[in-house]
């Protein structure tokens, strides 16, 4: 192969997109039956020990932009996942917080998400999993040593 042409089968930047993607796709259609969806799961994460967090905190926390978050939560909201309450400490601003609804749902939601991960990883070994793990991470601290 001519080294000038560009051939994504041989990268493995294609493969993380599209596995996510396809994640997403899979994950979005198992939990709609609980009223979420893969793009909530770090705020439900960040929330699902009865923590209370700003919007800021939470948009940081899951490395998106504020005005993407504030979407988010307003759905989460309408949907009766979350509720805001005035921060004490700052009046311009709200602490969220998860309902009753979404803390009764996450463990089943926790069960969705670990059939997810046993079904992309079926036919490796425990062994292969905690090297495909070893090697995600290392991938991922240097993407995020570019930003």
């Amino acid at each position: 192969m001519n080294s000038d042409e560009w051939d994504p089968l041989r990268h493995p930047g294609h493969y993380f997109s599209r596995i996510a993607r396809g994640l997403s796709r899979v994950g979005d259609t198992r939990l709609r039956e609980l009223g979420f969806a893969t793009a909530q799961l770090p705020v439900l994460t960040a929330l699902k020990d009865g923590a209370q967090l700003s919007q800021a905190e939470l948009a940081r926390w899951a490395k998106v932009e504020q005005p993407t978050m504030a979407q988010m939560l307003a759905r989460m909201e309408r949907d009766g996942l979350i509720r805001r309450i005035p921060d004490p400490g700052d009046k311009r601003s709200s602490l969220i917080s998860l309902t009753k609804k979404a803390l009764e749902h996450l463990p089943a939601g926790r069960a969705i998400l670990r059939q997810g991960n046993d079904d992309m990883t079926r036919g490796l070994t425990p062994e292969e999993i905690d090297i495909l793990v070893s090697l995600l991470r290392r991938v991922l601290t240097n993407v995020e040593a570019l930003e």
